[in-house]
């Protein structure tokens, strides 16, 4: 078990924010334009207020106290409370409008990321961890939002506090004013160099915690957990999870103690520029080219002043490490999804009827390059290919299947039948030739309208963390209580999920795991049913059942398979002797085809499979 980030990820330290970044970033925030005037209308708004108390203050002290003006003392005192009003009535707008705005790019993102997800072949999921993905749909989507937010809660706010206090301090000293600019040079290189150590920890934290994640979302899920249980490794897992954490624990204490060097210098500098004001002020007003008011004015302006430059001054790393998530974001959404529609994609129609299935001289190379490199498992960051072209899995394989037929599909392991029946459904395209269904090549058709016409049996069925009911209507989700039990009882499970105590509304667990395999496979067969295809795929549907759960099942597929274009992958040869074609696969090719007798006849390698499996039924094998 490897957390080590991934190293694209790894080597975006010192990365500089594109503007190319910058523009498709400020895409997602079109739709909020409104809510931004809004935004910067309420800020403005604020800041000009923020500098009216220091005003107030040189009022007090000049005019109001000595003069003895208790009116305008009440007047005053009634503007500092208006003010502080006023300024708590527009802070809350600008939070709400605020929260509206990032709340807003976080579903936009998500969605925009899942729907593009969805949209990716099979290759992407096969070469992607799952973990270091969610972190994208996760963290790296509130790390964007943060951006956005970043820029306009802060980098926005203080370049107007800054501008709107220097002018208001140049009004009132121009000499103090330079004098307690004298310090920011040491403002700015302390958050600077306090500013790239947390860039760095962050950067790391943000690396490790994804890897973490990766880790737990295999470890936790039903299979993960057993293959941890059954090869003994609970402890080692246990060791090396506890020296990611601890070094996770070790950059917190590190970004900890650097931020509150910050927290502890700059006030400390800050101070030190106060005193500096006063010290000066002091001399002017003994000298009577100040007033007092006006010195407590201006050292008001100065504390509010070193906090935003502070800040500015660190904004540029601040604003890289945000935007970095909106680069992980757009790897994502930039990864090409290979299988789409086609300009002018016309949909095939939903009736059962049809089911012509024709295979013409196809060929196919499983595509070989890395779709986000980042999002693979401690592979390099450079594209997986190790140059060399991949091999050929399928080689002008022809072949029909009339409609209301079975054609089984045998072979030796790794012959390519799993791919014949995968490129059917545009799982992946061919590489040459056609495959036509019903007349029409499927890459003609839109995806939607193909494979809603193709229900697919697998040996490992995938069921949801749900309840029978939503893992049934995943296949028809308006479908009423009557169609999911007619579908039950023609998979011949119907009975079983009457006996449940909670019945169709009990949860099968994770992947399914609370029922039995053939359980699982009879519930998949219903879920078919439901569906109501054309056409139907079967994967090895019945390899790992026993022969009592096989009878079930295979009982439960003649209902299924009735009237329906079949294609059936199978390792089990007595299971197909009855099929009304059997294609043999060997290496890419069809080599042999017929009925059950006529390639028993022919003495070659169905005969010999055949055989094969006959010496180790007799021999007792497993």
């Amino acid at each position: 078990m490897s957390m080590r980030p991934p190293r694209s990820t790894r080597q975006l330290n010192g990365q500089k924010i594109n503007r190319a970044t910058l523009r498709r970033a400020w895409q997602f925030a079109g739709p909020y334009r409104g809510l931004l005037v809004g935004y910067l209308a309420v800020t403005i708004l604020t800041t000009v207020l923020g500098v009216l108390p220091p005003f107030i203050f040189r009022q007090f002290l000049d005019s109001a106290i000595p003069k003895r003006n208790l009116g305008q003392v009440n007047l005053l005192a009634l503007a500092m409370v208006a003010i502080a009003v006023i300024g708590m009535v527009l802070s809350l707008f600008a939070r709400l409008q605020g929260a509206r705005l990032g709340e807003g790019l976080i579903r936009d993102i998500r969605i925009a990321l899942y729907d593009h997800v969805q949209k990716m072949p099979i290759a992407f999921f096969t070469r992607t961890q799952t973990g270091a993905l969610m972190s994208r749909l996760n963290n790296d989507v509130i790390g964007a939002q943060q951006a956005f937010t970043y820029v306009l809660r802060t980098v926005l706010t203080d370049v107007l506090t800054v501008v709107i206090t220097l002018v208001a301090m140049i009004k009132l000293s121009w000499q103090i004013t330079v004098l307690s600019l004298a310090i920011v040079p040491v403002l700015i290189f302390v958050s600077r160099r306090v500013g790239k150590l947390q860039q760095a920890a962050a950067r790391e934290a943000m690396d490790l915690n994804a890897g973490m994640n990766s880790v737990m979302t295999e470890r936790f899920n039903v299979a993960g957990a057993l293959l941890v249980m059954l090869f003994g490794q609970p402890k080692e897992e246990s060791r090396q999870f506890s020296e990611s954490a601890s070094r996770v624990a070790a950059i917190g204490v590190k970004r900890a103690m650097t931020g509150m060097v910050l927290m502890l210098g700059l006030p400390l500098v800050g101070s030190v520029g106060v005193a500096a004001v006063y010290w000066w002020g002091a001399r002017q007003v003994l000298d009577g080219a100040l007033t007092i008011g006006t010195v407590v004015a201006m050292a008001s302006f100065v504390q509010r002043l070193y906090g935003p430059l502070t800040d500015l001054a660190s904004a540029r790393v601040d604003f890289v490490t945000a935007f970095v998530s909106f680069d992980r974001i757009f790897e994502v959404l930039d990864a090409t999804p290979g299988i789409a529609d086609l300009p002018g994609a016309t949909e095939l129609p939903a009736s059962v009827t049809g089911g012509r299935i024709e295979f013409d001289n196809v060929g196919f190379t499983y595509p070989d390059e890395v779709i986000v490199a980042s999002l693979e498992a401690e592979r390099p960051s450079v594209a997986a290919s190790s140059g060399r072209p991949s091999q050929p899995v399928l080689r002008a394989v022809s072949f029909v299947a009339e409609p209301g037929t079975l054609t089984a599909i045998v072979g030796p392991s790794g012959a390519g039948k799993t791919t014949i029946t995968s490129l059917l459904p545009r799982l992946y395209d061919v590489s040459s030739g056609a495959i036509c269904l019903d007349g029409h090549d499927v890459r003609s058709l839109t995806l939607d309208s193909l494979r809603a016409s193709i229900g697919v049996v697998s040996q490992d069925s995938h069921l949801f963390h749900a309840s029978i009911a939503e893992n049934l209507r995943y296949a028809r989700p308006g479908a009423s209580l009557a169609d999911l039990i007619a579908a039950a009882q023609g998979a011949r499970i119907h009975d079983m999920i009457a006996g449940l105590p909670d019945g169709y509304d009990t949860m099968v667990g994770e992947r399914g795991y609370r029922l039995s395999g053939g359980e699982k496979q009879r519930l998949a067969i219903a879920r078919v049913l439901l569906k109501d295809p054309r056409i139907v795929i079967l994967d090895e549907a019945t390899a790992h059942l026993d022969s009592e759960t096989e009878l079930l099942v295979q009982e439960a597929l003649g209902e299924a398979l009735e009237g329906r274009t079949t294609i059936a992958i199978a390792h089990r040869l007595a299971t197909v002797q009855a099929a009304d074609q059997i294609l043999v696969v060997d290496e890419g090719r069809i080599v042999e085809r017929g009925r059950h007798q006529e390639l028993i006849a022919l003495g070659g390698l169905y005969a010999a499979l055949t055989e094969a499996q006959d010496l180790r039924v007799g021999a007792g094998s497993l």
